[in-house]
């Protein structure tokens, strides 16, 4: 028995006329979320770097050589706001860790490119994260990986696609 199971126990004692299954599910999503963050982000800081730096640098560094986007490509990747990401590049050039040039296909537009040190000090924390990711996942059984990985696909492409607008007309 974990925490969560004692709770699921309080709430069947408690108001035995709900199904409260789906509250472990969440409950140990919380909180598996709360400690997975907490142990990517420390790698992270050991490199001076946020989970928010992180995610500009290893967006430039998986895009391939040149290493560079533009804003909005990196927005688009990154899930942020624009007011968020200009933050962020901002923080980063200041940093020495990426630089903005003109974008040439675009004259009143920028592309943003990891410097050559923001390149080796992404190559160093993607390795380090690599392999806290192998240590944290270790926890779970080798057999369990592929469903459980499977399951979350699922899940995630379903409510995803519930929370994407409907074009009008279209029902889709």
């Amino acid at each position: 028995m974990d925490r969560v199971d004692d709770i699921l126990a309080q709430w069947a004692r408690e108001r035995p006329d709900l199904d409260t299954g789906p509250m472990g599910l969440f409950g140990r999503l919380k909180r598996l979320t709360d400690l997975l963050s907490e142990e990517l982000t420390a790698v992270f800081r050991a490199h001076g770097l946020t989970a928010a730096s992180f995610d500009v640098l290893a967006t430039l560094r998986r895009a391939g050589a040149p290493h560079a986007l533009s804003p909005s490509e990196l927005m688009d990747w990154t899930m942020v706001a624009s007011g968020t990401m200009t933050n962020r590049i901002d923080r980063l050039e200041a940093e020495g860790l990426i630089e903005r040039r003109p974008n040439p296909a675009d004259g009143r537009g920028s592309i943003v490119q990891l410097t050559p040190r923001g390149l080796a000090l992404i190559d160093r924390v993607v390795t380090d994260h690599v392999a806290n990711q192998h240590r944290l996942l270790a926890a779970l059984p080798p057999e369990l990986r592929g469903p459980v990985g499977a399951g979350l696909k699922v899940w995630l492409a379903g409510l995803e696609a519930e929370a994407r607008p409907t074009a009008p007309g279209t029902g889709r």
